[in-house]
């Protein structure tokens, strides 16, 4: 990487600690669709079956088909970042080509495509341990490029590399203040899709939940 990234990366670091320190959450411009409201998803949750995750085995993302077209040019990684940015432009290709996105997990603004990716709120390797190994390939594909539902969402980029494929007993947004619309999302998609949720995920769901 190159050292002036790192260095916009560090500084970026030290503005986003700063806020913490002082307990600003920061703006949250990406909000995705179907996000139920924090009763809604406390109730959904006593109805998630409650289960050990299962294994990884036979898991490929290539078995998760994502970023499909959706039409105009677009794929689906190029409609979440229209959706969630700020003055977002494109060129005739979908690509953005100005605007800026703040991500909700770490306050952070960023005004170049390449510094954001598109979240998997629940992430494939976790759909798969906890239900996915058993969808066809249609129905792995139709998870992976959910626009209707709070599945997708547009954050700085390195946020959701260290997010991998935790489920939240093992990793929650730097911004303790977005915990509850986290946790509300990820609820959200584990009903809709029907995944199990494993006792320390539900403990630290209902944790979050108690925020909202």
């Amino acid at each position: 990487m190159p050292t002036f990234r790192l260095v916009r990366r560090s500084l970026t670091a030290l503005g986003i600690s700063a806020m913490l320190t002082v307990g600003i959450a920061g703006a949250a411009d990406a909000t995705p669709p179907g996000i139920p409201s924090a009763a809604t998803a406390k109730s959904n949750l006593t109805t998630l079956t409650v289960a050990p995750d299962g294994t990884l085995n036979g898991y490929s993302r290539t078995l998760f088909p994502h970023w499909i077209d959706q039409g105009n040019s677009c794929n689906t990684r190029e409609v979440v970042l229209k959706r969630d940015g700020i003055g977002v432009t494109t060129g005739s290709d979908c690509a953005p080509t100005g605007g800026k996105w703040v991500s909700p997990y770490d306050g952070a603004t960023w005004t170049a495509a390449s510094d954001i990716d598109i979240d998997h709120v629940v992430p494939l390797a976790d759909a798969w341990r906890t239900g996915a190994a058993k969808w066809t390939t249609a129905q792995r594909q139709a998870f992976a490029n959910d626009l209707s539902g709070p599945q997708l969402i547009a954050v700085t980029d390195n946020v959701n590399q260290q997010k991998g494929d935790k489920s939240p007993d093992a990793w929650k947004p730097p911004l303790t203040g977005y915990w509850c619309t986290y946790a509300r999302m990820w609820v959200g998609s584990k009903y809709k899709y029907k995944l199990t949720i494993n006792s320390a995920e539900k403990t630290a769901l209902t944790d979050m939940l108690g925020r909202c």
